[in-house]
């Protein structure tokens, strides 16, 4: 897949080289995530070597899936359906509404963006029945879309890579991080303890990945960079 990327190298390597270059991505790209989350109900797990486990292999299994196709959104219908999170197996989109974030110099770099362009935003929560299982932010060129695509956009809650479906478009992931740590560093050597407070349960954290990538279509150009955060909602719910 990497072959088929696109975006310039020397614009890339001029604007982000090397470990600071990445750093200045994550720092770029995450400052501009400020925002509310959706409301819902802690998630919380038994609070046991195998349970937390079981909630590390899930999230390892989600990340690796995510990772290996090109479509989050259909990804996530197969996991909603597979582990039975909701009534509905369809994932459906909810439109944040609210002041647009701009597009700083990493994503511009990212979307190989000439000066002056247009560059639109779109931030959705994606939900399977009531449960929010991320929240995406999105910056892409309207140029590089057609006018149907556009105004679906604009118009509809239509998550986007379902509107883009036939751009034959392809993902290139830029970071993706584990945020969510049910088992802390050595762990198969130290063994884990309850913390001190968590003894009845395993809090786990409301956002537990997040991924930043770039999509490309069919011509290798890139046309959309996205921020997706993953909430405890991918994991299916455990008494404690």
């Amino acid at each position: 897949m990497a072959d088929r990327f696109n975006v310039s190298a020397a614009s890339l390597r001029e604007s982000l080289s090397g470990k600071a270059a990445s750093a200045a991505m994550s720092v770029a790209i995450v400052s501009s995530l400020a925002g509310p989350q959706a409301a819902q109900a802690e998630t919380v797990w038994p609070n046991t070597l195998t349970a937390r486990l079981e909630a590390l292999a899930l999230l390892q299994t989600l990340n690796a899936d995510l990772l290996s196709h090109d479509s989050a959104t259909e990804t996530l219908r197969r996991w909603c359906e597979d582990h039975r999170l909701g009534p509905a197996t369809a994932i459906t989109a909810e439109r944040v509404h609210g002041p647009d974030k701009s597009a700083d110099a990493a994503v511009l770099a990212a979307l190989n963006a000439a000066p002056g362009e247009v560059v639109r935003y779109r931030h959705v929560r994606l939900a399977c029945g009531e449960r929010v299982l991320s929240e995406a932010d999105n910056w892409y060129l309207p140029a590089k879309l057609t006018p149907e695509m556009n105004r679906e956009l604009d118009e509809s809650d239509t998550p986007f890579g379902v509107v883009v479906k036939g751009l034959n478009f392809h993902r290139h992931t830029l970071s993706a991080v584990l945020l969510a740590k049910p088992l802390a560093e050595g762990w198969d050597v130290a063994g884990v303890a309850p913390a001190t407070g968590e003894a009845a349960g395993y809090a786990i954290p409301g956002q537990v990945i997040q991924h930043r990538a770039v999509l490309t279509n069919a011509a290798g150009e890139p046309f959309s960079v996205v921020v997706e955060t993953y909430t405890d909602k991918v994991l299916p719910d455990r008494a404690p």
